[in-house]
């Protein structure tokens, strides 16, 4: 039995579409990053990316659990002595809502150079509506 390793030729890339009202963040972000990654593909290899395109829609209505809201706090850091900002769920949810999803999906994917690379996979939109129709999307039915 020969070990199969997919090579980046190979590799048919899909477009998937999720619809992010009222589903819990962390859990959304575990099945975009697995998509991202192609750990739902039988090729997956975890040193070749292979994985697919994934379209976030409404993501100004993404649900926090519990006290997350006004609890849960981000930091940005300039690197600058008294550079670091702290922002509430709630401050980001009104200026940029589509950052709750990539910081949390960010957060799923390793550290090394290629999930810089698959990060950039992954667009997000605050509206039900995106460009992206001509790629054929599919729906992706999440249960969380």
């Amino acid at each position: 039995m020969k070990t199969f390793v997919a090579n980046e030729n190979d590799i048919q890339r899909d477009w998937f579409v999720v619809d992010a009202a009222d589903k819990p963040t962390g859990r959304l972000a575990v099945v975009i990053a697995d998509i991202l990654r192609g750990r739902n593909k039988p090729t997956y290899t975890p040193h070749v990316d292979t994985g697919d395109f994934v379209v976030v829609v409404n993501a100004e209505k993404i649900k926090l659990t519990g006290n997350k809201e006004k609890g849960k706090i981000y930091q940005d850091f300039s690197g600058y002595p008294s550079g670091r900002k702290e922002r509430t769920a709630a401050a980001i949810r009104a200026t940029h809502p589509e950052r709750i999803i990539m910081q949390a999906v960010e957060g799923m994917l390793p550290k090394n150079r290629l999930s810089r690379k698959t990060i950039k996979r992954l667009k997000v939109y605050t509206g039900p509506d995106h460009p992206h129709t001509a790629q054929n999307v599919q729906t992706l039915e999440f249960n969380g």
